[in-house]
């Protein structure tokens, strides 16, 4: 993937294969492990498709956008310039810390940079110069995000290259980073011959906006940040302890009364993930949230996750102590019920944007009173066991619901009958996996007509009486979606891929299959005849494929050799850190037409022919 946007126009190669529209995030590192995974829109040039299109000699360049999957370090002379404002490389694993050091040589004039993944290969290397480099030279920089673990850098030398950094930087992120490093890089350092009384000013004074993936949130280091970072509106942390956390390495209530001492802060995000161990903020209760919830009272977006004592008296403390919340996310909220939302008519509250996953001690009648909010674009239920029928009823009344994730809830047909004549006009992203009582049936309902046009993701995965005769009436709707989830579909078989692969988006500007993502993972009746049509011209979109390679082996080989900008999956990992687990801002993609450079690298796939699918089919067949 890359997007290579000059200042005149009419030189300029926009949106050539699509930029990524979220951020990497997740658990630890924004899910480093699985950074690869999230960027399902990417396309991934090698260095000979490049070189035609980023001459040496064109001095307009100033934007790159670009998936280095198949690039390394000899390809920094044809991507880095001087001209560069705006650069975003993600799957760096090849680069070694040249990448950075080169960028403060040659790119002095940028803005905003992201990195993901560096020197993510073991034998790559990168050492603390290579960062020193790029903050001395990147003297404009405004934005970074270093999204690869920077641990790897040693302590003290690490902190000591931050007071280099460019005092224009507003937004910082970083991938993975300990708590530790964190307090050492923010606090003030003592100068030559100087004594406490004469120490440097603030490091990164003009920070904004902090997103950080740590070991362990810490009391010690919220007080730091809260202390050092004067001007900050945005804060967003997470940790995924690998132990229960003791006293002295994790956030009590102390910790919380520490933050927003200045008052500017608008959105805040705690999280704490249970990637590697089932562990929460056992430490913080509601006088915590209490104490917090008195300098909080401008805030406009609050996540916490994990937090497993804190009952209803805290969450509606927040509720009514933050008029202008807009966004309210809780997970892992054990002990919130309804009593949180008996009064929340009351409020002034305009809720657009509502996240209440793994809280199983709600039920209808919280999802009832949150309806009230008509202003509705965003509702995340996911695992929340008591979700019925009736929830749906009041949801089908919300005319500007974008998202809507009922994950593993108790609907059934009736239920989702409910939401065709408002709800599925808005929809763009809709998603009841696990709902176990839906069948054909249901799914029909919400395809017959034209109240879905706006649907673009579909995840109906682990749903056990979906057959293919959905597939089929959902081909036949010419709904343009651009991403299909059926893993885990038992009767799911061959029916459905044919069906798909000869589906017509209702477009006239696109002929076609409009998926770009298809996940068929585990589906009981898929054989070797669906990869006859998932091979090419079938599905001139698709980016990211999920089959189950025990299906054959040689096949699924064949394809990926045959379609390289296709990325399939056969281990039953998910295609993507999905943008509905984005901890920091919950939005829509924005699908981009195809435009004829990404359709000629895309027919080109450098000449590899199809006919080993063919042999390997007929392998199979023999």
């Amino acid at each position: 993937m890359y997007n290579i946007i000059n200042d005149n126009f009419e030189e300029s190669v926009s949106q050539v294969l699509g930029a990524p529209k979220y951020r990497d995030t997740g658990a630890l590192l924004y899910k480093r492990e699985k950074e690869n995974d999230s960027e399902q829109q990417d396309v991934a040039p090698s260095i000979g498709l490049l070189r035609p299109l980023l001459p040496p000699n064109n001095p307009h360049l100033q934007t790159l956008h670009l998936d280095c999957a198949r690039l390394d370090d000899s390809s920094l002379d044809c991507l880095l310039r001087p001209s560069l404002r705006h650069v975003s490389l993600h799957n760096c694993a090849d680069f070694s810390g040249s990448l950075l050091s080169q960028l403060g040589i040659r790119c002095k004039l940028l803005r905003s940079l992201y990195l993901s993944s560096v020197a993510d290969k073991r034998w790559r290397s990168m050492c603390v110069s290579d960062l020193e480099q790029l903050l001395t030279g990147c003297t404009q920089l405004e934005t970074l995000s270093l999204m690869f673990d920077v641990s790897i850098f040693l302590r003290p030398n690490f902190a000591r290259v931050w007071p280099l950094a460019s005092a224009k930087i507003t937004c910082l992120e970083i991938g993975y980073i300990s708590s530790v490093m964190v307090t050492e890089l923010l606090s003030p350092i003592l100068g030559p011959q100087q004594s406490p009384s004469h120490m440097q000013c603030s490091i990164l004074p003009n920070i904004h906006k902090l997103w950080l993936a740590v070991d362990y949130i810490t009391d010690t280091m919220i007080g730091t940040i809260s202390k050092s970072l004067v001007s900050l509106t945005h804060l967003d942390l997470r940790d995924a302890p690998i132990i229960e956390p003791s006293v002295t390495i994790d956030l009590t209530n102390s910790g919380l009364q520490l933050i927003n001492p200045h008052g500017k802060l608008k959105h805040l995000s705690l999280i704490r993930s249970q990637e590697f161990v089932a562990t929460y903020f056992k430490r913080v209760n509601d006088l915590g949230i209490l104490l917090m919830a008195d300098r909080c009272e401008s805030m406009e977006s609050i996540c916490l996750g994990g937090f497993c004592r804190v009952t209803d008296t805290g969450f509606k403390t927040i509720l009514h102590s933050c008029t202008s919340l807009y966004k309210f996310k809780v997970t892992y909220g054990s002990q919130l019920t309804d009593l949180v939302f008996h009064d929340i008519d009351a409020t002034s509250l305009a809720l657009t944007h509502v996240s209440l996953r793994w809280c199983n001690l709600l039920t209808n009648l919280s999802f009832v009173r949150l309806a009230s909010n008509r202003n509705l674009s965003v509702l995340d239920l996911r695992d929340c066991r008591n979700l019925g029928d009736s929830s749906l009823k009041a949801i089908g009344t919300l005319h500007k619901l974008k998202t809507l994730l009922l994950d593993g809830s108790d609907i059934s047909c009736v239920g989702l009958s409910y939401l065709k004549e408002s709800v599925m006009h808005s929809i763009v992203s809709l998603s009841v996996r696990g709902c176990k009582r839906l069948t054909d049936k249901c799914i029909s309902i919400l395809f017959d007509g034209s109240s879905s046009r706006e649907l673009r993701e579909l995840d109906l995965s682990n749903l056990p009486n979906l057959s293919d005769a959905t597939v089929l009436l959902l081909a036949k709707s010419r709904v343009q979606l651009v991403e299909l989830r059926m893993r885990q579909c038992p009767l799911i078989g061959d029916t459905s891929v044919m069906a798909l692969a000869s589906m017509q988006a209702d477009d006239d500007t696109w002929r076609g299959s409009s998926l770009q993502l298809l996940d068929l993972f585990n589906c009981g009746g898929i054989t070797p005849i669906s990869f006859r049509w998932l091979k090419k011209p079938y599905f001139p979109r698709l980016r990211w494929l999920g089959v189950t390679g025990l299906v054959n082996r040689e096949l699924v080989d064949a394809l990926a050799r045959s379609r390289p900008f296709l990325r399939v999956s056969y281990c039953g990992e998910e295609l993507g850190t999905n943008q509905w687990d984005n901890s920091n801002d919950m939005y829509m993609h924005d699908y981009e037409e195809v435009d004829e450079l990404e359709q000629w690298l895309l027919d080109d796939d450098n000449e590899i022919a199809d006919e080993e699918m063919v042999d390997a089919a007929d392998d199979v067949e023999a």
